[in-house]
């Protein structure tokens, strides 16, 4: 949905703004349908509670950025910082058991080392989530209602395993500089720089082994104006 709303913003030509759009109200059809159906069938976990607040309050100093402060008390987390923690967890779950699916299934060494480091990458991200919730005195209830087969054959290609590996690194590094941008406490923002440098790494690493063997696409790009005026 986030996807297609950016191509959205960038679209001028009526048929590719009308591809978009509808492309948006597909997905968020979908969204709701299947966010309905995990959660009756107790397959999707619903973020902490939190007490609905009765008045509007300020921030009235800056010691609400605070998260390094060795004498006070931290503040405690507010309900933005909570949601995206508790979607970081329910996210690197997901790509967890996507990724382990796909180091079971590929037959190229290469290839596997690299969907075997991404799961500890996730794990990494999961613990630093958790640990962070915990520490604020709030339980974790994200959770997947799904388990990996044992099975070894492998669906698609490593070609596509490596290029929804890709997809998902791009919304990680999306998904985090959005944490960072509505979180407040220093602390969780040098996290989320710390979470981002090692997703940048890591799509980087994929990123050339795809163009060792030959499975990125090169996109369309301006003509070669220097080179054609030599």
């Amino acid at each position: 949905m986030a996807m297609y709303s950016i191509s959205f913003n960038m679209a001028y030509r009526e048929d590719i703004i009308s591809i978009f759009d509808n492309l948006s109200s597909l997905s968020k059809k979908y969204y709701k349908i299947s966010t309905r159906y995990l959660l009756q069938n107790g397959l999707l976990s619903s973020p902490p509670k939190v007490t609905m607040p009765k008045t509007t309050e300020f921030v009235k100093n800056k010691s609400y950025l605070n998260g390094f402060n060795l004498f006070n008390d931290k503040r405690p987390l507010n309900d933005l910082e909570i949601g995206i923690l508790h979607h970081g967890i329910e996210s690197n779950l997901i790509g967890n058991q996507l990724i382990t699916g796909f180091a079971q299934c590929t037959n190229t060494k290469e290839v596997k080392k690299y969907f075997k480091k991404g799961m500890e990458l996730s794990n990494k991200q999961i613990k630093m989530f958790e640990d962070t919730l915990h520490n604020n005195y709030i339980q974790s209830s994200a959770f997947i209602g799904s388990t990996v087969t044992t099975s070894t054959m492998p669906p698609f290609s490593d070609k596509l395993m490596m290029y929804c590996t890709y997809l998902l690194n791009g919304f990680g590094l999306v998904g985090n500089s959005f944490g960072a941008m509505f979180t407040l406490r220093n602390d969780l923002i040098i996290d989320s720089g710390s979470i981002g440098k090692d997703i940048f790494l890591y799509n980087n690493e994929g990123t050339k082994l795809m163009i060792k063997n030959g499975w990125l696409e090169e996109p369309p790009q301006m003509e070669d104006r220097a080179g054609l005026t030599k």
